[in-house]
């Protein structure tokens, strides 16, 4: 993609428990905001039930040790997006995001698909999370966005660390594949 020439608009300063939405504000993008962290607040909690079933189908302790770890984070996603919503004067309500639900049964289908004790599984684990985290990803890039945009630089604050953390996320499972459990699967019979 090209980028764009024109300069950005600076976003506005937010002062965090205000009115819903301001006269600059646009009462639709905000609710659509709204909805959509609503989305990724279910997706997260719904993750903190998917993970562990990750981790003990993991085969190698170093995958098992990144869901353990990836779990611990994911909790804290949950505390932010809350504190998100707290700070936009809302209360934390979830929406179930239909994605995050497909991702997670194709993870638990490669569970059910693979044998267990294998690299194999593990390799279509850890395509599985990134999925997940691509997903996260992409959300929380928008999601910054729109925060700033709409002057919650608060708010964006909270999605942009966590949206680093999510990338982060994603590089160690790339780093795991290609260090290890890429070649191991390669080698079983």
């Amino acid at each position: 993609m090209e980028k764009s020439t024109s300069k950005k608009t600076p976003a506005k300063k937010s002062t965090g428990n205000t009115a819903k939405t301001t006269p600059e504000m646009s009462p639709v993008l905000h609710q659509f905001f709204l909805d959509e962290l609503k989305d990724i607040y279910w997706a997260e909690k719904h993750l903190t039930k998917a993970i562990p079933k990750m981790q003990k189908a993991a085969t190698s302790e170093e995958l098992a040790n990144a869901f353990a770890d990836h779990l611990k984070a994911t909790e804290g996603h949950v505390s932010r997006l809350e504190q998100a919503f707290e700070l936009l004067g809302e209360k934390a309500v979830a929406k179930k995001c239909d994605a995050m639900e497909g991702i997670v049964k194709e993870g638990e289908s490669i569970i059910e698909d693979t044998e267990e004790g294998t690299s194999t599984r593990d390799v279509g684990l850890i395509l599985a999370a990134q999925k997940v985290e691509h997903y996260e990803i992409a959300t929380y890039g928008g999601l910054h966005q729109l925060a700033l945009t709409m002057g919650h630089n608060d708010v964006a604050e909270i999605l942009e660390q966590t949206l680093s953390e999510e990338k982060e996320a994603d590089q160690l499972l790339t780093d795991i594949a290609e260090n290890n459990v890429n070649y191991a699967a390669n080698r079983e019979q």
